[in-house]
């Protein structure tokens, strides 16, 4: 919690200027019942109007200061809590930036999607009232307190019995109320992933006619997550009708006791009515006071949730080895661009490996090709020569260095891969090419778009580089996503270019080009093909078959036919008609 703090300290002026005001406006309130009783003893009780009239103006000079002293402290803490959750956000989302993919796999999507917002939410709640209200509440309860003592002793005994009762019976139910939140926060991170997997899918999901069943499955888990909020809303709730019990069984013993002196002459009526107005505003301070600590308690179950995720130390280490060094010493030794000895992947929280004993070399200009059925480790494999999840045993170098030493930035440039699900952004198609290289001139993305086959139907619409492109591609085929995705990566002229069955949408003349047009790049990267195709990598340099995270076969494709059965069946099953895909 003390490390979220320091997003406070750049508003430490306005997260005190709006207490400060917030108490200023409670002190002039306290002033009120003194004016109240003076107004009933002095003007109404002896028949001065003139009294009267000047009480009256004073109440409504010290509502005007405490209205303004109450936008003013409005303003501060508002300026205080968006800012602090505004830098926090920011923070947050940069710390989720350096997650590798196995933390982000353990922390789970739709956890981080609430933690982002319904968390963020709640804590910029919390701090707005707490700036606004947890001294004020406090200080108008005890400065009432205290008032009672000045107006009368013996009356002001009630206030000083009733108080620590409020504060015992508020405090229990705020400690049992935060383990509660937390929960209801927890279930909530449960429905967020549920809803994003099923907007997600809506589409397999009304092909199969599932409606019934995830909308059932929907309605269990957002039961369990109503049932908690009862719990917890319930436990909140007993908070004002306790409070009001309280305070009018007081006010009963104050009137009662008051009265009886009022009629023996020791208490005036209007000490009387400025004791009840004390009790009132006590009993509206503490009202606030029991709202405020259900925000306080959400909003630091909430705090502690982000924390965790904050906490979270990035697994994958980076070095500080650059591309350039590692090339000028790759010259010396002769190092092939890419190693793998003996490795194997494993995820975490599963006990068998995605990947085991994979080796293989691959030099610049050299196309490596890698076909396998579903869930034969091919992604596994891509992952694990990008970077974005470790080896579990064995070694990964780049120009004979072990990937672990390269800098986050040298490795980026040096291993660059298109995904299987192609993703695109709201924007124009130079904007989404940008991300690939931010200097990009145009001449550089017409050579890219050419290269991916994209330049066609790009240029062909009136606006050429300036198309709109909506979010996640919605306005283009599944080729043209693919396409786009290849040119944006082509732009970052990686020294391995890893295309991860991103042609499976292309025809296969469009494959074919494609194809043709990568191993014409000038620089010659090194090309890794993943496919389920054994038309888009037959003409590879070598091909390695992987079935269930092993190596089954590796070498030409002719080799291949001769020596790999798996292989073999895969090139007859595709072209069992006797044609082939050039």
């Amino acid at each position: 919690m003390k490390s979220l703090l320091k997003y406070l300290k750049p508003y430490r002026r306005d997260a005190i200027l709006a207490p400060l005001f917030k108490m200023l406006e409670a002190a002039f309130e306290l002033f009120v019942p003194l004016v109240v009783a003076g107004m009933i003893d002095l003007g109404i009780r002896q028949g001065s109007t003139a009294e009267v009239f000047r009480r009256g103006l004073l109440l409504l000079l010290l509502a005007a200061i405490g209205l303004a002293c109450s936008v003013t402290a409005q303003y501060f803490s508002a300026r205080a809590a968006v800012g602090t959750v505004t830098d926090l956000k920011s923070a947050l989302f940069r710390h989720v930036l350096t997650l590798s993919y196995t933390d982000l796999d353990r922390l789970g999507t739709s956890a981080l999607i609430t933690r982002m917002t319904s968390d963020m939410n709640q804590v910029q709640s919390g701090l707005n009232l707490t700036l606004r209200l947890l001294l004020r509440s406090p200080f108008v309860v005890f400065g009432a307190m205290m008032m009672a003592f000045y107006v009368d002793m013996r009356a002001a005994v009630v206030f000083a019995v009733v108080i620590p009762v409020l504060c015992i019976v508020v405090f229990a139910i705020m400690l049992k109320g935060i383990p509660m939140y937390r929960q209801v926060q927890e279930r909530l991170d449960k429905v967020v992933g549920l809803t994003r997997d099923t907007l997600s899918g809506v589409r397999v999901i009304r092909a199969f006619n599932r409606q019934q069943e995830e909308a059932d499955s929907y309605q269990e888990e957002t039961g369990k997550l109503h049932g908690l909020q009862v719990l917890a809303g319930r436990l909140s709730a007993l908070q004002n009708p306790v409070t009001y019990v309280i305070i009018n069984l007081a006010l009963v013993v104050l009137i009662r006791s008051g009265a009886l002196r009022v009629n023996a002459g020791s208490l005036t009526q209007g000490e009387l009515t400025a004791l009840v107005n004390y009790m009132s505003q006590i009993l509206v301070e503490l009202i606030k006071m029991a709202s405020l600590i259900i925000s306080i308690t959400r909003a630091l179950a909430c705090a502690r949730r982000i924390q965790s995720v904050m906490d979270t130390e990035p697994s994958r280490q980076y070095g500080s080895l650059t591309r350039d060094a590692a090339l000028e010493e790759s010259n010396r030794t002769d190092a092939p661009l890419l190693e793998l000895k003996d490795v194997c992947v494993r995820y975490a929280d599963t006990s068998d490996d995605a990947l085991e004993h994979v080796s293989l070399t691959l030099r610049r200009g050299q196309t490596l090709g890698v076909i396998g059925g579903t869930g034969s480790g091919k992604s596994s494999l891509v992952n694990v020569i990008a970077g974005h999840y470790e080896a579990s045993s064995g070694e990964v170098l780049l120009w004979g260095q072990d990937i672990c030493t390269y800098e986050k930035a040298s490795l980026g440039k040096i291993v660059c891969s298109v995904p299987q699900q192609a993703q695109l952004f709201a924007g124009t198609v130079e904007e989404n090419l940008r991300w690939g290289n931010p200097q990009a001139d145009e001449a550089a993305m017409r050579s890219a778009l050419e290269t991916a086959q994209a330049a066609e139907f790009v240029f062909s619409r009136p606006e050429g580089l300036q198309s709109r492109i909506e979010q996640g591609g919605r306005n283009l085929s599944g080729g043209q996503r693919q396409r786009l995705c290849i040119a944006r990566t082509l732009l970052r002229e990686p020294d391995i270019l890893i295309l991860d069955d991103s042609s499976s949408a292309l025809d296969y003349a469009t494959d074919a080009k494609l194809r043709a047009g990568i191993a014409g790049l000038k620089g010659g990267p090194a090309v890794i093909l993943i496919s389920q195709r054994a038309s888009s990598i037959r003409g590879a340099d070598f091909i390695v078959v992987l079935d269930d995270g092993q190596v089954i076969g590796q070498g030409t494709h002719d080799e291949l036919l001769q020596s790999c059965p798996a292989y073999r069946e895969m090139y007859e099953a595709q072209f069992q008609t006797g044609g082939e895909a050039s």
